[in-house]
C-alpha cells in the first residue's frame, strides 16, 4: 500500500516497495508441491504437459506463480498459496484489530472522525480471495464477463476448478504496466488502455459497486497489440449504493469546479460531528478543487488528493465513510498503474466521457420495478395514512381504476384537517403502483 503513497513516504522507499507486489524473493518449488499434492492428490503432474518449476513468473507475499502448459497444449499460470501464509494473515489481521481498539479508547475524539475498526472491517472484507482462490475465481469469472464491452481490457479465464489453495488460469501476455515501454505501443493502444481501466474502475465504483481493490502495476500485464490483462482478484471492494451515488455527485463536483459543492456532498455522505467546523470544510475545498480539475495523471495523484480531502474532513470533524479508504487505496494504485503508460490522461476527462453511461445506469435502477416497490413501501410507512390508501389505490388499479381515495371514510380533508398524505406522496405511490400492476398484468 505504501508504495503507491508519495504523501507518505519519498520516491525511494517507493520504489523499494514496489518490488513486494511480484518480486519478492522466490521459495524453491519443493516448498510448494506439498500444495499441490494436497489439495490434487497425487495424479497433479498429469495434470500438466510441463511445468516449469525452476523460475516463477511472480514471487508476491502470498503466493507463487509458475508457467505451466496444459495436456492440450494451452499455455497456463499455476498460482500456489504459500503454505501457512493464511494463519499468518489471521494473526496479523487480530494484531491489527487489537491495535484499532488501543486507538480507539485512547483517542475517542479521534475515533469519532476516523472509525478505524470499521475502515479494518471494510479492508479485510475485501480480502477474503486473498486466502481462498476459490472466491477469487469466482471474482474473475464476474470482473471477465464486466470486461466484456472494454476492447482493450479483459479477465484471465479460469482452466481448471481451483482449490483453495491453487488457482490455474489462462496466461497474461506482455509484462507489468510498470516493466512495458510505452513507445513499444502505438498512441491508440496505450490511450485505449488507460482510458478502459479507468473507465472500468468507474463503472466498479458507480453502477456494479464491484471493484478490484488492488489495481497496482504489478497486477496489470500489458503487450502490444493485446488488451491488457488485469489479474490478482483475490482483494475485491463492494460499496454501497447510496455511498456510491454520492461518490458520483462528489466528482460531479469536481469536474464542475465547484469546492463548495463537494463540501457539502462528503458532509452527506459521511456525518458532521457536534464540533463540525462545515464553513472551515467548504474553504479547504474551495482551495483544493481547482489544482484538481481537468489535471491530468502526470500533474496530479489522485489518491493523494482524496486522503487530501479525508484529511481536511477529520481536522474540521466530519466522520468520512469507512469505505472511503478502500476506495481511496484502489483508485491510488489504479492512477499508478495508468501514469506508467499513459501520463497524459485525465481522471475527469474520462469520467465526464462515461457520465452517460454511469447516469443512464443510474436512471434504470432508479425506474426498476424493485426499486419503485421499494419507494412505494417506504412513502407508506412513513406517511400517516399512506398504508390505507395504498392499498386503494392498487384496488383500484386491479380494478381499471385510478382514481385515489383519501384515508379517511370518505370525506375530504376539511380546512382545520389536514390531508392524510401530500400531493407528490400520492404520485409516487401511484406511479410506484402502476408499474407494479402493469408488471402482473405483461
Amino acid at each position: 500500500m505504501l508504495s503507491t503513497r508519495p504523501d507518505f513516504v519519498p520516491p525511494a522507499m517507493i520504489a523499494e516497495f514496489e518490488q513486494l507486489h511480484d518480486q519478492v524473493t522466490p521459495v524453491p518449488f519443493h516448498v510448494f508441491e506439498p500444495v499441490l499434492a494436497q489439495d490434487f492428490g497425487a495424479r497433479w503432474p498429469r495434470l500438466f504437459r510441463e511445468i516449469d518449476t525452476g523460475t516463477p513468473l511472480g514471487a508476491a507475499s502470498l503466493a507463487q506463480v509458475y508457467r505451466a502448459v496444459l495436456p492440450n497444449g494451452t499455455p497456463a499460470a499455476v498460482k500456489i498459496q504459500r503454505p501457512g501464509v493464511e494463519t499468518v494473515m489471521a494473526q496479523d489481521m487480530a494484531v491489527l484489530r487489537r491495535a484499532a481498539r488501543m486507538i480507539a479508547r485512547a483517542a475517542p475524539r479521534f475515533t469519532t472522525v476516523i472509525d478505524l475498526p470499521a475502515m479494518l472491517g471494510v479492508l479485510f472484507d475485501a480480502m477474503e480471495g486473498e486466502s481462498d482462490f476459490r472466491k477469487e475465481a469466482a471474482n474473475m469469472r464476474t470482473a471477465r464477463r464486466l470486461t466484456e464491452d472494454f476492447k482493450h481490457l479483459t479477465v484471465p479465464e479460469i482452466l481448471l476448478d481451483p482449490t483453495r489453495r491453487v488457482l490455474v488460469q489462462s496466461l497474461a501476455p506482455g509484462t507489468s504496466i510498470r516493466d512495458a515501454g510505452p513507445e513499444t505501443f502505438t498512441t491508440d493502444e496505450r490511450t485505449g488502455i488507460g482510458r478502459d481501466l479507468m473507465a472500468f474502475m468507474f463503472r466498479g465504483f458507480f453502477l456494479d459497486r464491484y471493484f478490484h481493490a488492488d489495481p497496482h502495476p504489478g497486477n496489470v500485464f500489458v503487450a502490444p497489440g493485446h488488451p491488457a490483462h488485469l489479474i490478482d482478484w483475490g482483494m475485491v471492494g463492494r460499496v454501497d449504493a447510496n455511498v456510491s451515488r454520492s461518490l458520483v455527485l462528489a466528482l460531479l463536483n469536481v469536474a464542475a469546479n465547484d469546492g463548495t459543492g463537494l463540501a457539502k456532498t462528503w458532509t452527506e455522505m459521511g456525518h458532521p460531528t457536534a464540533w463540525a467546523d462545515l464553513a472551515g470544510f467548504r474553504t479547504d475545498m474551495a482551495a483544493l478543487v481547482p489544482k484538481v480539475t481537468s489535471a491530468s495523471l502526470e500533474g496530479l495523484n489522485f489518491g493523494v488528493t482524496l486522503t487530501a480531502v479525508l484529511t481536511h474532513a477529520t481536522r474540521r470533524g466530519i466522520q468520512s465513510s469507512p469505505v472511503i479508504a478502500l476506495l481511496g487505496k484502489s483508485f491510488a494504485n489504479l492512477e499508478g498503474s495508468i501514469r506508467h503508460l499513459c501520463p497524459e490522461l485525465s481522471i475527469t476527462d474520462v469520467f465526464e466521457e462515461n457520465l452517460r453511461t454511469i447516469m443512464f445506469g443510474l436512471a434504470q435502477e432508479t425506474l426498476s420495478e424493485q426499486q419503485a416497490a421499494r419507494t412505494a413501501l417506504e412513502l407508506m410507512i412513513a406517511a400517516p395514512g399512506s398504508l390505507q390508501q395504498g392499498r386503494e389505490i392498487l384496488r383500484n388499479l386491479a380494478g381499471d381504476g385510478l382514481t385515489p381515495h383519501s384515508a379517511t371514510s370518505g370525506t375530504k380533508p376539511g380546512r382545520n384537517q389536514p390531508p392524510t398524505t401530500s400531493h407528490h406522496t400520492r404520485a409516487a405511490l401511484i406511479l410506484a403502483a402502476a408499474i407494479i400492476w402493469s408488471s402482473r398484468r405483461r
